[in-house]
């Protein structure tokens, strides 16, 4: 690529850069390469984004050193004008919450002060959203109590904690603990709180506790956002009260607050779960009719449903005419659907289209087709993609590792046993046939030839041939 790269002679801008570094995000290396090689045409010089684009796909894939060594590059040692921002650091913050490594976040955050850097409570509130954002919810919540002397406890803080717990982890007991430590610090309760906590009731399909939350939300003069809105008729749609959902959606528009593609999406998804496809459509129809466009998401929730190949494609194809292109979560979803139903020419069709539509596949997918594969008996299509999964450098998964290494040991001991009988038949054959070749008569003319060795015994009047 590297050769390819050199002999090209498009002219570089600030928007070229940002396009290909999107479209081969999930492959560093090429676009490493790209990157240093942009940065090396005449007339061009790398801004803030384009090095923000770069750390962010070298920390997905866990290259932080080469991440660090661009910062440092950044801070324009040779040209004397730093291009790093706290937003840099924000980054790298969250690429290491990404995968789990606290230590590493808190640490990158203490570096503000070397880069002479604000650390005030928006600051923190950053970090501690980053944590809570990959599901290090409890470190968060560690690290707010530990850190209350410096960055006094408020509202804002208790409310991103909330809201991992609530969305992020989806635990209503964890929620309903810091609820209670919240209200006995005195902290008083917002929308934003109310919208989380309804949120997670809606999602663990609780709507008795729904509907008295926000029962008492209004009696405590809290008037109901978009978010709350959206919580509460996703709880009614998914206990199968669409009117009352529908009435609820008037009431909002009632009230000023306009119903968006996720208020849409919130009617249904739940109604697509519980196999009522036809409101599902006409919830879909009343949405186009008020110009909302349909998201991903919303045909996500279709694409749960159909249960066949045919459905599939031809939901495809009428996304793409309304403009909406699948993205990677619609491939692995797709995947993981034709396998479990044993279309393997429809998962290479899907690969190969992946591909061609300029997305490169990340771990995810290579995982789940992997999986797929080895479920279909397919042990050396699913060997020759996990070794080009590793070959591109992406994490392995230990399980997937484990069952492959199982299966080539086996498989290894199964072509030597072969080897050894086939060894084993020659050697027999060989024998046989080298037995085969003496003459009969001549057994029979030595037989005929050899003098009578054996003696008489006599004993007791009788005669017996000597043992």
């Amino acid at each position: 690529m590297k050769n390819k790269i050199e002999q090209c002679v498009v002219k570089v801008s600030q928007d070229l850069v940002l396009e290909v570094l999107s479209r081969v995000r999930n492959d560093w290396e090429a676009s490493f390469t790209f990157f240093l090689w942009a940065s090396r045409q005449p007339g061009y010089a790398h801004s803030v984004r384009e090095y923000h684009s770069m750390i962010s796909i070298l920390g997905k894939m866990r290259k932080f050193d080469t991440a660090w060594a661009l910062i440092d590059e950044m801070r324009g040692v040779k040209t004397g004008v730093s291009l790093v921002t706290p937003q840099t650091l924000l980054i790298m913050i969250r690429k290491y919450c990404a995968v789990h490594d606290v230590g590493r976040a808190i640490n990158t955050f203490y570096a503000y002060k070397r880069f002479k850097f604000d650390m005030e409570i928006d600051e923190f509130q950053s970090l501690l959203s980053a944590l809570c954002r990959y599901k290090n919810v409890q470190d968060a919540e560690q690290l707010m109590y530990c850190n209350k002397a410096v960055f006094p406890l408020n509202l804002k803080s208790f409310n991103i904690v909330l809201n991992g717990w609530c969305n992020l982890i989806g635990s209503p007991r964890e929620a309903e603990r810091v609820w209670r430590d919240m209200s006995k610090r005195g902290i008083r309760f917002d929308v934003v709180s109310y919208a989380s906590m309804l949120s997670c009731y809606s999602k663990a399909g609780s709507l008795y506790r729904v509907l008295r939350l926000y029962k008492r939300m209004q009696q405590m003069g809290i008037e109901p956002d978009r978010k709350v809105y959206n919580a509460v008729i996703h709880a009614l749609a998914k206990g199968r009260l669409v009117n009352e959902a529908f009435n609820l959606m008037k009431t909002m528009e009632e009230k000023g607050v306009v119903p968006t593609i996720v208020t849409y999406n919130s009617l249904i998804k739940p109604l697509c779960r519980a196999k009522k496809v036809d409101e599902a459509k006409d919830v879909f129809d009343d949405m186009l009719k008020r110009s909302i466009s349909p998201t991903i998401r919303t045909y996500h929730a279709f694409f749960r449903i159909l249960r066949t190949g045919e459905e599939v494609f031809a939901l495809l194809e009428k996304m793409r005419k309304m403009g909406c292109q699948p993205i990677n979560d619609t491939y692995i979803m797709l995947i993981r659907k034709f396998c479990r139903w044993r279309q393997l020419e429809n998962v290479f069709k899907l690969w190969d289209e992946m591909k061609e539509n300029g997305i490169s596949p990340d771990r995810s997918s290579y995982i789940v087709l992997i999986h797929g594969l080895f479920l279909n008996g397919e042990l050396d299509a699913a060997h020759k993609y996990y070794t080009e999964m590793k070959e591109r450098q992406l994490l392995p998964e230990p399980k997937i590792d484990e069952m492959l290494q199982t299966w080539l040991s086996n498989k290894q001991m199964a072509e030597g046993q072969t080897t050894e009988s086939r060894t084993n038949q020659l050697d027999c054959s060989q024998s046989c046939e080298q037995t085969r070749d003496i003459p009969k008569r001549s057994h029979e003319r030595n037989f005929l030839r050899l003098a009578e060795t054996r003696k008489v015994v006599r004993e007791r009047g009788f005669s017996f041939w000597e043992p």
